[in-house]
């Protein structure tokens, strides 16, 4: 049987039955995608979830490295200004 066609050429066929192909072929591929990078079978959620706490922890990590940058460098030049200000002073010798 071949299917109905228009003027054009074109397939046709009932919007119902195209969005079940459509969602069929959308569902093999996101699983096909997840097989390619080694998140397929039933502890791909946990896998996801494993993958996003590392991300937020990393994020984390990242943050603070900086903000005690930050804080060395800030405490670094008021220990060196202090410093300047009581030899100015002439508080040692």
């Amino acid at each position: 049987m071949t299917p109905p066609r228009s003027e054009q050429g074109f397939v046709r066929m009932p919007a119902d039955e195209f969005e079940e192909i459509l969602a069929l072929a959308a569902e093999r591929g996101a699983r096909r995608a997840l097989a390619d990078v080694g998140l397929e079978g039933e502890d791909a959620a946990v896998d996801i979830r494993d993958l996003r706490t590392l991300l937020a922890a990393l994020r984390i990590a990242r943050r603070t490295v900086w903000q005690t940058t930050v804080h060395v460098v800030t405490t670094g030049l008021l220990i060196a200004l202090i410093a300047g200000i009581a030899v100015r002073l002439r508080f040692f010798g």
